[in-house]
Order: C-alpha cells, then structure tokens, then sequence
C-alpha cells in the first residue's frame, strides 16, 4: 500500500490525502492505496495541488503493517508523520 504526503504551502506542516481527496494532517487519516492505484493518484493531487497552491514536495509512499496497524515503511516517513526526533515537546507527537 502506499500512502501521499506533501508540505502545506501556508505553513510547512505535513499533511497526507485523505479520503475524498482532501488533505489531514493525520498519518491515521490518511488514505492507503494499492500500488497499482497510488500512481493516478498522486498525478491528480499534484495537479490539484498546484492550481490550487496548496503543497509542495507532493510525492508517494510506502506503507506496511506492524501489528496490523498501518505505519510508514521507512523511518524518513516515521519522522514526518511525528514531528523532530530531538524535541519530542513539538510536532505531531506533542499533541
């Protein structure tokens, strides 16, 4: 499966496609598409993306399941869906 990120144009925040097509900022709200899928996908949200000038750095990834929870394939992705690894008092993992 894999899921599509992107960086919030207005803010910077790391926000992920949900269902139908609109953007959270929860990695457990993110949508999950199938491989084969998550191609068309992230071409109709890039496009998206840009007439609307919402993000930037829009682009596909990896996910698989631990536990039978779904998380990020690469610890790259595990950091953006939490926040600084060094400040554990901010980002995502704060709240």
């Amino acid at each position: 499966m894999k899921a599509i990120t992107a960086n919030r144009l207005r803010d910077g925040e790391v926000v992920f496609l949900g269902e139908g097509g609109r953007w959270v900022e929860s990695f457990a709200e993110a949508a999950l598409f199938p491989r084969a899928e998550a191609d068309g996908v992230l071409a109709e949200a890039k496009a998206k993306a840009e007439r609307e000038q919402f993000g930037v750095d829009i682009y596909a990834f990896e996910v698989v399941e631990q536990d039978g929870v779904p998380v990020p394939a690469t610890m790259r992705e595990r950091i953006r869906t939490a926040g600084p690894t060094v400040r554990t008092d901010l980002g995502k993992q704060a709240a």
